[in-house]
């Protein structure tokens, strides 16, 4: 079994990926709050590793991950990677269960809103996703774009010591930074099961690239996790995940499909459902958070 040989049990890895994250998400929201008020001494990150719901999240994302990493050995990243937009969804019902609150018929049309856009989406893009070997080319492509973003981090970090950037800002950087983990991790994935296949067994020159991108994905994923780490200090567990279901699945759709080249040779109409069906799961995300912050939705 190779890499794309079943994009169902992908799209399903990949929606059972997004239910474990928002409860990842959600207990390490808690988390932070809970470590935020206790007293006494001691650095943050003991505090938060003395908070079980902190550990308990934080192991919930971890086996989210390794299922999104499952679906992408399935399917095209442009398939999977947009269902993480079902995290927010997931989301909003474990809060509404938690806080004992009925869901709102603002909130109910949101939700299906998302759900037809992204039911439009994964219906076009099983259609016409393709799945290549990653070339050298591409894959320095992709590590040149990552260090372009490692560059603009460093600018506003040293510009963050004059004045603070908005909490935002930190949202925003942790999607972009999880949106490379899941596209280098699908190049790995790929180039792992070509050595499988007994295709090549790669040039020096290759087999230095394919570490460089795990460095890379290690870089990546640190990054990521400090920024939603910190995103959940000052902003709500609500704002976090629907900035991150939001960036990450554009920014491995853009190098999906610009660098990937998963989307090559698809009819010009499919391109244009594909970016009609993306902006509608995006309105509905904006009309979900809306109504969320109306109604006070928190844990």
């Amino acid at each position: 079994m190779f890499t794309g040989s079943l994009p169902a049990l992908g799209v399903l890895l990949a929606l059972l990926s997004a239910a474990i994250l928002a409860l990842g998400n959600l207990g390490q929201s808690r988390g932070v709050r809970l470590a935020a008020e206790e007293k006494g001494g001691g650095s943050p990150v003991m505090k938060l590793l003395r908070v079980r719901t902190w550990r308990g999240g934080t192991v919930l994302i971890g086996l989210a991950i390794i299922l999104q990493m499952g679906s992408l050995a399935l399917a095209p990243l442009i398939l999977v990677q947009p269902l993480g937009v079902a995290a927010l969804v997931f989301t909003v019902i474990f809060t509404t269960r938690i806080s004992k609150k009925k869901l709102s018929p603002e909130i109910k049309n949101a939700i299906i809103i998302i759900l037809g856009g992204v039911i439009l989406y994964v219906v076009v893009a099983s259609m016409v996703g393709k799945q290549k070997s990653i070339g050298d080319g591409q894959l320095i492509a992709i590590l040149s774009v990552l260090t372009a973003m490692l560059l603009v981090s460093l600018a506003l970090w040293i510009a963050g010591k004059k004045s603070s950037p908005r909490p935002i800002m930190y949202v925003l950087l942790g999607g972009i930074y999880s949106g490379f983990i899941a596209t280098l991790g699908k190049t790995v994935i790929l180039r792992v099961e070509d050595l499988l296949r007994g295709h090549n067994v790669g040039s020096a020159s290759e087999n230095w690239l394919t570490v460089v991108c795990i460095v890379g994905i290690s870089i990546a994923s640190a990054l990521s996790i400090y920024y939603v780490q910190y995103s959940h200090t000052c902003n709500s567990p609500d704002v976090v995940i629907a900035g991150l279901t939001i960036v990450d699945p554009a920014v491995a759709v853009l190098l999906g499909i610009t660098i990937l080249q998963e989307a090559a040779g698809a009819p010009i109409w499919s391109i244009f459902i594909l970016v009609f069906a993306g902006a509608i799961a995006f309105y509905g995300v904006l009309k979900l958070a809306r109504a969320e912050t109306a109604e006070g939705l928190d844990t």
